[in-house]
């Protein structure tokens, strides 16, 4: 792909580094999609929130670097690693009809995920579509706005009229 003058390429390499994330009703769900997908997985780097993390290394049996928990802060370090450019897609079985303490990390963790053009999958069906896709298994050019260079514009075009 090209990118404009706007945008940045971000190369995802063949093994993608994939965030699960569940909430406590939710975990069974994820451990039973990921038990269903364990080859799959196994090919690929697996992060994951405090307990749902150690729930998953158990009963996969493959590493998965842990985060803390979601409401200690997890969430926020995954969407921290997607700023960095350490995170390629994203699985979060999450509940839309139950209230969360931490609800604005659920929040800010999908719209970064967006902002950074991940793939995210909010349930089964969505995650069955994204790992079943060919592109898991090649590498992938993402396109993600140049926030550095939006940045610098808008500093430039403030101090311009401040100047004034």
């Amino acid at each position: 792909m090209q990118a404009d003058d706007n945008m940045n390429v971000i190369n995802m390499k063949s093994s993608k580094r994939i965030a699960l994330v569940a909430h406590d009703n939710m975990k069974k769900a994820l451990l039973e999609w990921a038990r269903y997908n364990k080859e799959l997985l196994a090919q690929h780097e697996l992060y994951a929130t405090g307990s749902t993390g150690s729930l998953l290394s158990t009963a996969l049996g493959v590493e998965v670097r842990c985060f803390k928990s979601g409401p200690l802060g997890g969430d926020q370090q995954i969407g921290a690693k997607i700023a960095e450019g350490g995170i390629d897609i994203v699985v979060f079985f999450w509940d839309p009809l139950e209230p969360h303490p931490h609800d604005v990390d659920v929040k800010a963790l999908l719209r970064i995920a967006v902002v950074y053009n991940i793939p995210i999958a909010c349930n089964r069906a969505s995650a069955d579509f994204i790992i079943s896709s060919h592109l898991m298994h090649e590498p992938y050019e993402r396109m993600v706005e140049d926030f550095e260079a939006l940045q610098v514009q808008r500093v430039a075009a403030l101090q311009g009229k401040t100047s004034k």
